[in-house]
């Protein structure tokens, strides 16, 4: 990846990861009820003083359902709110008429990826199955991400599909969400070594809060967020919030700052192109995105 974008001087901070969702569209997917913290709406006035508290200038909208209504209601939510950069988006990437639609929802200039919802597709090499190589050459075409929403199991169907098509940006959402909560680190870290080892592959830092259960904190998150910096270093992280998810176990200003400090403490000598390019920079290069001007960020709440 090239280094970070940069405007006047200054580098973009960008949340690579974060979703709005309505729960009239919702009837029985995810989230429950259970979940109270999350079992809402949200949309962009709910992230709005968060974002611009933290500094963050743009984010990238990514999908949460699997029908193509629902990307078409994120391209319209990003083509009313200029703090939405990007937009991953989802389409039937084993239909007949796949690489057509593909095609039709990359004529949205800001959308810039796609998701097929892998973790709960069965079987687990899913994946790996030739059907997707049409809607996978198209996204190449034109000139799309593909965002991988796995989990550790899946690894070796991604690597499969990874090596199939070296001309397609991936990024592997979440760390492929590894046992944080049981502290295991294998075969998560030979498998991502792995993946890794592509040059087109990259990783979001996002997500991993939620994968703690009741390890939320940085000390449970060190050795997998060590790992990841082994494994691709700053040029090819992306860091994300997964917000709203991420209310079920911390706060938008606490993960970046947790990101941050546990970046800081984990490579020695980080650089100030390091830390732009984590938090913002490889987002723009990954995704395309084209930054707008950035909005001041609110003074503090006292």
């Amino acid at each position: 990846m090239n280094a970070p974008a940069t405007r006047a001087g200054r580098s973009w901070r960008v949340d690579a990861h974060q979703h709005f969702w309505q729960l009239a569209d919702r009837v029985g997917e995810w989230p429950p009820a259970s979940l109270a913290a999350i079992h809402r709406d949200f949309g962009p006035a709910d992230l709005q003083p968060l974002r611009q508290r933290a500094g963050v200038d743009g984010t990238v909208l990514v999908q949460s359902l699997p029908t193509e209504q629902d990307t078409h209601w994120m391209l319209s939510l990003a083509d009313r709110h200029d703090f939405i950069w990007g937009v991953v988006g989802w389409t039937d990437m084993k239909a007949p008429d796949a690489a057509v639609r593909v095609a039709a929802l990359a004529r949205h200039p800001k959308l810039r990826g796609l998701r097929p919802m892998l973790q709960g597709l069965s079987p687990d090499d899913w994946i790996a199955d030739t059907a997707v190589d049409p809607a996978a050459h198209a996204m190449v075409a034109h000139g799309l991400v593909f965002d991988a929403l796995v989990l550790p199991r899946q690894l070796a169907a991604l690597e499969v599909f990874a090596r199939r098509h070296p001309d397609l940006p991936i990024v592997i959402d979440h760390g492929a969400k590894p046992l944080i909560a049981t502290g295991e680190l294998e075969p998560w870290r030979t498998q991502m070594a792995r993946l890794s080892a592509l040059p087109q592959v990259c990783c979001k830092l996002s997500g991993l809060l939620t994968e703690a259960g009741d390890r939320a904190n940085a000390e449970a998150l060190r050795p997998f967020v060590a790992a990841l910096l082994d494994l691709f270093g700053p040029q090819r992280l992306l860091w994300g919030s997964d917000w709203p998810v991420l209310c079920v176990a911390g706060g938008y200003q606490s993960w970046l700052d947790m990101s941050r400090g546990l970046l800081e403490t984990l490579v020695p000598g980080l650089t100030d192109a390091d830390h732009a390019a984590v938090f913002g920079g490889n987002a723009v290069q990954l995704y395309g995105l084209q930054p707008v001007a950035p909005v001041a960020p609110l003074a503090p709440v006292v």
